[in-house]
């Protein structure tokens, strides 16, 4: 058999193999991004809870204050989120937990652990969705297609 003959089919194989590696690749890459997507429903949820029970502790206590930082940061949009959120948390790290009914006070504490738990997910999704789209093989076959990229999320933990 000459050169060609064997040339061919190796030269098929590599190219099938390639092009199952990359599907393979651009498959990872969807699910990254959906996961994504999933972390950012579960963290807006979250946010939004949080801003609900401290419009809630702004009623207790009166403060108008909480209450707007709270309508702010329901109201915010996505690029001002960041910033009002962070106000949220200032506002809420003032309240004094003593002061509030025990139920409204635990209800306080829950919304604010769910949103650092969801924060911590939705970020860990963007770290691997950011890495995977950073390799050459995704950017050179523009594997990402037209999926925007992913953006952290980043505000002020709550002292809990």
């Amino acid at each position: 058999m000459s050169v060609l003959g064997w040339l061919l089919p190796v030269l098929a194989v590599v190219v099938v193999l390639g092009g199952l590696f990359l599907v393979a690749t651009a498959n990872r890459l969807d699910r990254l991004h959906i996961r994504t997507d999933a972390g950012w429903a579960a963290l807006d949820a979250a946010l939004a809870r949080r801003a609900v029970v401290a419009r809630a502790v702004a009623v207790v206590l009166g403060s108008p204050g909480l209450r707007t930082a709270a309508e702010r940061a329901e109201t915010a949009p996505r690029a001002e989120r960041e910033a009002a959120e962070n106000e949220l948390t200032l506002q809420l790290g003032r309240v004094d937990r003593a002061g509030l009914p025990a139920e409204l006070a635990e209800e306080l504490t829950d919304a604010e652990h769910r949103v650092v738990i969801a924060r911590r997910v939705h970020n860990d999704a963007v770290r691997d969705t950011l890495r995977l789209r950073r390799r050459r093989k995704v950017r050179y076959f523009r594997l990402a297609g037209t999926a925007p990229l992913p953006e952290y999320f980043e505000f002020a933990e709550p002292e809990v």
